[in-house]
């Protein structure tokens, strides 16, 4: 399920009584699986940019969010 899918799940049924700790697990969980990610699959290369296992190239760390996104069908 992508993220966008999860948080328009939550806000489709907004009136539950615990939606924000519900989205702040969300963004939590994200935020986690997106650090132990970079921390085992990129290397930082100076000059803000990064490699990633797999990718040729050096990129933004906007770049490499996209490709984890894509990676984990987020």
């Amino acid at each position: 399920m992508t993220l966008k899918e999860k948080f328009k799940e939550i806000l489709t049924a907004f009136w539950i009584n615990d939606w924000e700790d519900k989205c702040e697990k969300i963004a939590d969980e994200f935020a986690i699986g997106f650090a132990e990610w970079l921390n085992s699959n990129a290397f930082y290369a100076g000059n803000e940019c990064y490699g990633v296992i797999g990718h040729i190239g050096l990129f933004k760390l906007s770049k490499v969010l996209e490709i984890y996104k894509k990676e984990k069908g987020l």
